[in-house]
Parts: structure tokens; sequence; C-alpha cells
């Protein structure tokens, strides 16, 4: 089977001009269609995982070297039972499934941080954020007291902890904090670690940025869901 992995905004737009997404405040947004993905070849991971440059802050290729292989953005039989355009959160497995409509999913190796954990449940993508800003919740301030000069908001950039994109999910209309979000650190794919929630690398975050849109639902499971191990 040939399944486009990765596409360029351009090429997105010329080939998905039916997917018109507007971005929500914070009311509740009705379900969104899901729109079939296009479907040339599988590009090999080096292209999938290269620099884009026509960012608002220009993205460096991947360290792809440093990722077990399985988490690389790729097809896999949809282990999940969900219907097309469902977003599942394998926390356990650290994996990421996009449903497809032909019993297969698009599968992103994830790193799951504190805050992942914190969460699970059936939700809606409330909105997403390109290049957002980030302003730590005050309890983290009081823990970590570096981090005051952002009390009021960190700039977007590389090394804003959100990344290229968020998605942030509600559950009735209502902020869980819980955000799938973008990340430069290639060696916390696959593993838990100490911050954030579900991190992508911005490659791959952009990616589903551009699948989904805004009421798009999730489903953030904290047990076994049986996916593939490679």
């Amino acid at each position: 089977m040939k399944t486009q992995l990765m596409m360029g905004r351009r090429q997105f737009l010329f080939g998905a001009t039916g997917m018109a997404v507007a971005v929500a405040g914070c009311t509740t947004t009705p379900r969104a269609a899901f729109v079939a993905v296009p479907r040339p070849a599988l590009p090999d991971a080096a292209l999938m995982y290269a620099a884009i440059a026509d960012e608002q802050f220009p993205v460096p290729a991947a360290r792809i070297d440093l990722i077990d292989p399985k988490y690389y953005r790729q097809v896999v039989k949809d282990p999940t039972g969900e219907k097309p355009g469902t977003i599942v959160v394998d926390t356990p497995r650290r994996f990421l499934y996009l449903v497809q409509e032909d019993g297969h999913a698009i599968r992103y190796g994830v790193g799951i941080g504190r805050d992942g954990f914190a969460w699970g449940g059936r939700a809606r993508i409330q909105y997403k954020r390109k290049w957002p800003k980030w302003t730590p919740p005050s309890e983290m301030i009081d823990r970590q007291p570096e981090l005051e000069k952002y009390r009021h908001g960190m700039s977007p950039g590389l090394d804003n902890p959100l990344g290229a994109r968020a998605l942030y999910i509600f559950e009735d209309g209502k902020d869980t904090l819980y955000r799938l979000h973008g990340n430069m650190d290639a060696r916390s794919i696959g593993r838990a670690v100490s911050s954030g929630c579900v991190r992508l690398l911005f490659q791959d975050v952009i990616d589903l940025y551009e699948r989904v849109p805004d009421g798009t639902s999730i489903l953030v499971l904290q047990t076994d869901a049986g996916g593939q191990n490679a």
C-alpha cells in the first residue's frame, strides 16, 4: 500500500483544499468531517525528516540516527478499532495513531512527558496553533523559579517547549491542559521524559497538524493498545 507520509504545505494545500480549518477559541467546536489523505509513494525517512526552510523559524533536519526506526512515521495496520480520522495516543508504547479509512493508520513515534501520564480518555482537538507561545503554570514556576521570566509567556521559536505546532485537547468544552506538541530533542522519542505532554518531532507534528481539523476526536490510552512494534 502506498500512502503519503510527508508533503510540503504547498502540496498539501493544493491536494486538499477542501480541508478548511477554522481556528477555534475556547468554545466547543462541532465535529469535523474526516478528509481522506491522497496517497503517493512512501518517502524515504531522510526525506520525511529533512530540514524545512519555509517555516517561520527554519526547522533543521531531525537527528533520526538517534531514534529507533520503529518510531519513524509509517503506515501500519490499525490496532485501535477507532473511526477514521481519530487520533489515538498509546502512552505505554509511545505511539500516536491517526486512523485511516482502509484499516490502516499513520503511526508516529512520541515521547511522553510527566504531564502526558496525567490524563486519559476521550476528548477533542479544540484548536491548533502554529509556533505557539508557551506559558508555564504557576505551580511549575513555584517549583522552578528560573521560569519566572516566562510567567507571561515565552515567545515562539525553536527552543519554545511547544515547538513548531501545538494541538490543544478539551473534554466537554473544558481544557484538559493536555497537548500534542513539537519537540527538538530526537533522543526523547520513544521514551518517558521529565516534562511536557505528548512530544512529536517537528516534522511529525507539522505533518499531523496538516492532516487533522479542529474538532478531531482523540483517545488517550494509559494502557497498551496492542500496537505493532515494527
